[in-house]
């Protein structure tokens, strides 16, 4: 399960979508998860499932790759569809006791599980295609303009970039531990789930352990290079938009309007 976890790491390839500028495909992620939240009709899934399908076929990414991520949603997603089937209001399916399935609900459900893993799938493609130092510039220059207001843009894409750093080493440092627990017999897969959740304390701590030991040498580290912050730094290699940039913005804004036009029309 630990390896199935995608987010925070990054898919190397030779795509257009890797190209990219990351304030472009900041954009596009944002503006793709409004547009899932707005889906009501069969119209509106299957304009979404076309650009997704599109972001997916340019990225390059192996989709069962992409797709991997979902097993960690998985029991939430059976819990949400069971909710929305067995407490939707409508016609009647059938009822067992006090479980009550209507159409209505089945409806809700298949609609709220497609845009979790819309949701899901689409903020995937971005962290895949984009590095963490990309991901944490295209923010800062995004948010630049708060800089006016005194918001601490620079601090919050530091702390964004730390934490995308941090995601794929606490998860390998995970599986290390598990490993050598089991190679003491320890079990994580029998028994309830409170005994599964006991067995798991001596992954716990010493995980604990190490990820403050990392947090305090990444503070000396930056304290010994004289790090204060963003005020007076320059970047190595500054954000420029090209031409490619500029058709991806074209396309997230064509894409924005029909989705205007359709919320206008039905």
């Amino acid at each position: 399960m630990i390896r199935d976890i995608t987010i925070g790491q990054y898919y190397p390839a030779n795509s257009i979508i890797h190209r990219l500028d990351p304030r472009v495909k900041l954009m596009a992620t944002v503006v793709f998860i409004v547009s899932v939240f707005l889906i009501h009709d069969l119209v509106g899934f299957l304009i979404a499932t076309a650009a997704l399908g599109a972001c997916i076929w340019l990225s390059k990414v192996p989709v069962r790759y992409m797709l991997k991520g979902l097993k960690v949603i998985f029991i939430i997603l059976i819990f949400t569809v069971l909710l929305n089937m067995m407490f939707t209001p409508g016609r009647e399916i059938f009822r067992f006791y006090f479980i009550r399935v209507t159409w209505e609900g089945v409806i809700l459900a298949g609609k709220t599980t497609m845009r979790l893993v819309y949701l899901i799938v689409g903020s995937t493609i971005m962290t895949l295609t984009t590095t963490p130092n990309h991901l944490t510039d295209g923010l800062e220059k995004a948010l630049s303009p708060l800089k006016k207001l005194r918001f601490p843009v620079h601090e919050l894409s530091m702390t964004m970039s730390i934490a995308l750093r941090f995601i794929p080493i606490l998860l390998e440092e995970t599986d290390k531990i598990m490993k050598a627990q089991q190679a003491r017999c320890a079990d994580f897969e029998s028994g309830n789930l409170i005994h599964r959740v006991k067995n798991l304390i001596p992954v716990l701590v010493p995980l604990f352990i190490s990820a403050i030991r990392r947090a305090n040498d990444l503070a000396m580290a930056m304290e010994a290079r004289c790090y204060h912050g963003g005020a007076g730094r320059t970047k190595m290699k500054p954000l420029i938009y090209n031409r490619r940039d500029k058709i991806g913005y074209a396309v997230v804004i064509a894409y924005l309007i029909l989705w205007i036009v359709l919320i206008c029309v039905f």
